[in-house]
């Protein structure tokens, strides 16, 4: 188990933090919370962590000042704060990774995995972990040639052609599908994790919250930055750095 402390001076933030880590990143042991630089720089010699996620602003001074209070940094640091101009000085800090708040759950996940990589080589038992998605929700069958998805909520557990896939989209970490029939279902799934899943059955992510079935596509809008009309008049904003993609599809037809 890699071990972790959350220094962040607002309780709200260390729940988020708690929550997001116990629900994607079960290898992870939070072992200690803090809100302040002294109490975080107790928690940190008691616990010996091997990952701080470390806001700046803490009620006694900052995560600098936190960081400066050793003369040998053998943890790993993830800066999570509101703040977006101390990312270069972070950097100075071999910071592993600098995540603005509100938390954006691709972000987060990207910077947690980095900080697990990097323990490889380090130790034994932590090299042979990793954040590996959760497919519970993921598996796919091909019974009878149809092609279906297996989505798990609390309450049932849904058996869903592909081909019946209109679009997904996320909010937070829960994703939502749209299917043809007008049906919607919400799981508590990343966008990312069944991107990895829907790639191959003609799926795209357009946004960094929407992924579409490209059957579906009817129209690319070129104004306002760019969007995707669906065949049941949905408009799918397209991202800028995603737009090529969806460019290089329609010359492929």
């Amino acid at each position: 188990m890699i071990k972790v402390v959350i220094i962040d001076d607002e309780l709200s933030g260390r729940e988020i933090l708690t929550s997001l880590v116990k629900e994607h990143f079960p290898q992870l042991d939070i072992v200690g919370e803090a809100d302040s630089v002294k109490s975080g720089y107790e928690c940190i010699i008691k616990h010996n962590p091997d990952l701080v996620f470390l806001d700046i602003n803490l009620r006694d001074g900052t995560g600098f000042n936190l960081i400066q209070k050793f003369t040998t940094i053998d943890f790993k640091i993830i800066f999570v704060t509101a703040y977006n101009e101390y990312a270069i000085k972070a950097i100075k800090y071999n910071a592993i990774d600098y995540i603005l708040k509100p938390i954006d759950l691709e972000e987060f996940t990207s910077g947690v995995q980095k900080a697990i990589d990097s323990f490889s080589g380090e130790d034994g038992e932590v090299a042979t972990t990793s954040a590996e998605p959760n497919k519970e929700a993921l598996y796919v069958s091909a019974k009878n040639t149809e092609k279906k998805i297996v989505l798990k909520t609390s309450e049932s557990i849904y058996l869903v052609d592909i081909k019946n896939i209109l679009r997904c989209s996320s909010e937070s970490s829960y994703t939502t599908f749209f299917l043809y029939t007008g049906e919607k279902i919400m799981v508590s799934k990343t966008l990312r994790e069944f991107e990895e899943v829907l790639v191959k059955y003609g799926f795209l992510r357009v946004h960094q919250s929407h992924l579409v079935n490209l059957s579906y596509v009817v129209r690319f809008d070129k104004r306002d930055g760019g969007s995707v009309i669906l065949e049941d008049k949905t408009k799918v904003p397209v991202s800028h750095r995603r737009k090529q993609k969806l460019l290089d599809y329609f010359d492929g037809l």
